[in-house]
């Protein structure tokens, strides 16, 4: 089953509205990245974030949906608002349902109430659980929207707003709504960028993913909405032809070296889309810049394409996004294969050209990389995340 996806609102390091997103991306700009104090003791740090001013949640809506996850999620709503309400008139709000990925939903909002409770022993009178529970962006979204279908958060990770879009397609399939918002929103996060630091993956300065000086992540946020119905909703829409996943179950935090699970989920991909690997025209890279992620992506891409194909990790441009990147970087696929691209322009893959000679060459995509002409347009988006879970999706052009 083909599903399509209208143009997703957007709000990460790159910008606001895919307009001046893609516009950013196409550039190579890396402008939003940017060295940042106070996150890690006695560290500055490169990190994504997203520097303009973010909407105010209504006051009208619970205390607890106050949280800047939630703001960058409204960010990219309003930015699509015409559509949503017009899926919300045209079904109606039970035939209406939000599937969206987080990694840290609003803990890093909560962060002051556990000092306090570390300081005084007791939590401050404006606490609330609830801002931080994985379930707080799907349950804003659908108090916001007014909406009454299925709506339910996936927390996998850095897979976990990939696995939306891909829930979001089954939910379509199984006939239990007629259109589905999903994408996911990822803040920064004490929390995470300290365990990331912690575990020696971060990279101070802009990441490098698949040079030999590759040293590790930066992180970054975002916000990123799909309205996915069954039909096209316009001219530049795009088609949803597939996705694959697999669980390695390899190791908490390192991927499994040979790639084993990635070329599974790519594999998967492909059939479910029911196109084989020389069609792709563009891969956009999970490509985190750590030692063992870009290795094992190396193998796992040099055993599906073994001939070849253009492909980039675009985390130099956005940072890691984490739950928020599956979604985000879907969205750069998307750009690239949207009727407003009328030259097939690909994004480059952003770093010191310096390629790591114990991995497969890959084609990383340059501004003279094009889509081929006279053949469908397609793109994969990989998604690889702790604990083994991997997450490929493949979306076309209309012809």
């Amino acid at each position: 089953m083909t599903t399509w996806l209208a143009t997703p609102g957007v709000v990460c390091a790159l910008g606001s509205g895919m307009d001046a997103v893609v516009q950013a991306a196409f550039a190579g700009d890396i402008s939003g990245m940017r060295a940042r104090t106070g996150w890690v003791h006695g560290r500055d740090l490169t990190l994504g974030d997203y520097a303009g001013a973010l909407p105010a949640i209504a006051e009208t809506l619970p205390a607890h949906h106050h949280s800047r996850n939630n703001q960058l999620l409204l960010a990219a709503a309003l930015q699509i608002e015409p559509q949503l309400r017009g899926a919300v008139a045209r079904y109606g709000p039970a035939r209406v349902a939000v599937v969206l990925g987080t990694s840290t939903s609003g803990v890093n909002n909560n962060a002051p109430a556990f000092r306090e409770l570390a300081a005084r022993g007791a939590w401050p009178g404006n606490y609330d659980y609830r801002r931080q529970v994985l379930s707080s962006p799907t349950a804003f979204f659908a108090d916001w929207l007014g909406i009454r279908g299925p709506a339910y958060t996936l927390s996998t990770a850095c897979t976990s707003s990939a696995r939306a879009l891909l829930s979001a397609r089954r939910l379509l399939e199984l006939n239990l709504c007629d259109a589905v918002v999903c994408g996911g929103a990822d803040t920064l996060c004490r929390l995470t960028i300290n365990g990331f630091a912690t575990l020696e993956a971060i990279d101070d300065t802009l990441c490098l993913p698949f040079s030999a000086n590759r040293r590790g992540i930066n992180i970054g946020e975002a916000g990123v909405l799909f309205l996915m119905e069954r039909e096209p909703a316009d001219a530049r829409s795009v088609a949803f032809l597939g996705g694959g996943a697999s669980s390695d179950a390899w190791h908490m935090s390192a991927p499994e070296p040979t790639g084993a699970g990635a070329r599974q989920a790519m594999l998967a991909a492909l059939e479910s889309a029911g196109v084989d690997a020389g069609q792709i025209g563009w891969v956009n890279l999970h490509g985190t810049g750590t030692v063992h992620n870009d290795a094992m992506e190396s193998h796992a891409m040099h055993a599906v394409f073994p001939q070849g194909v253009p492909c980039a990790s675009t985390k130099a441009l956005t940072g890691h996004a984490l739950g928020a990147a599956g979604a985000l970087e879907a969205a750069l696929a998307w750009a690239t294969l949207s009727s407003s691209n009328a030259g097939g322009q690909l994004i480059r893959h952003v770093w010191d050209g310096v390629p790591d000679p114990e991995l497969p060459a890959l084609d990383f995509s340059t501004p003279a990389h094009r889509y081929a002409r006279g053949r469908p347009r397609m793109a994969m988006s990989n998604s690889f995340a702790f604990g083994g879970n991997n997450v490929s999706l493949i979306f076309g052009a209309q012809q």
